[in-house]
């Protein structure tokens, strides 16, 4: 009797269960066409977060950052470019970008050194992304074709005094775990970079800046940058543009 009561019970109620079937279904599908329209589309972004012209007793260097992704929400193609005029000396990294978080992408690829005494060729391996208060971090250790072992950790952040006014202190650390005297870098701290520009967003996408930039080299580095006749520590002032699109 009991079986029988739940049967036209379950009877009564199936058109109310095929209509929560459908609307599950029904819910799905639009799920998975908002993902395809929007989720997980293929996007790219290009910024030049630094093209500056440094000054410095009369002297004039150019100087760029930049780099660009295509891809999608988790996984990216990431390039990333950075040199400058006056000693001729430029980079290039391709990576392959996987989001491990939602403010944290890790980054497997290749760098290429242009214009040093040796061209060299280094595997990367990074971590890419946002910290607690808001730090931008970019850390990456890089491994030689010659073996030598390097790592370097960028971080910047951005203060805001309007929605245009904004400065932005940035810092750069370069340590080698290794010697390779041959580019004239040598073992334990190498270099460090300290900046801070001021930039006003006349657009979002387009905004000049000045500021100044200190560079020191250290230990066994800066005897080898001093042999040379050079100076191991400089101040210039900076004067550049900040584009993106």
């Amino acid at each position: 009797m009991r079986i029988l009561v739940l049967f036209l019970v379950c009877l009564l109620n199936l058109p109310a269960l095929a209509q929560s079937a459908a609307d599950l279904a029904t819910t799905a599908a639009v799920r998975q066409q908002m993902t395809r329209m929007h989720g997980d589309s293929l996007n790219s972004l290009f910024i030049a977060e630094r093209l500056e012209n440094h000054s410095d007793d009369g002297n004039n260097n150019t100087v760029w950052e930049a780099q660009g992704w295509v891809g999608y929400d988790r996984d990216k193609l990431w390039l990333k470019s950075e040199g400058e005029s006056d000693a001729g000396e430029s980079e290039l990294q391709a990576l392959y970008s996987r989001a491990i978080s939602p403010f944290w992408d890790l980054q497997l690829g290749l760098r290429h050194d242009f214009g040093t005494e040796q061209n060299r060729d280094y595997a990367v391996i990074g971590l890419m992304g946002l910290a607690p208060y808001w730090f931008e971090l970019d850390a990456a250790a890089f491994i030689s074709d010659e073996g030598d072992v390097s790592a370097r950790l960028e971080a910047e952040y951005e203060l805001r005094f309007t929605q245009r006014l904004i400065l932005q202190p940035r810092m750069e650390l370069n340590y080698a775990f290794s010697e390779d005297l041959v580019n004239g870098i040598g073992k334990g701290m190498s270099k460090a970079h300290l900046g801070l520009r001021l930039r006003y967003e006349f657009k979002r996408e387009i905004a000049p800046y000045i500021g100044l930039a200190w560079e020191k080299s250290f230990g066994k580095t800066a005897n080898l940058i001093r042999a040379t006749g050079m100076d191991n520590e400089e101040l210039v002032f900076v004067a550049g543009l900040r584009v993106w699109y």
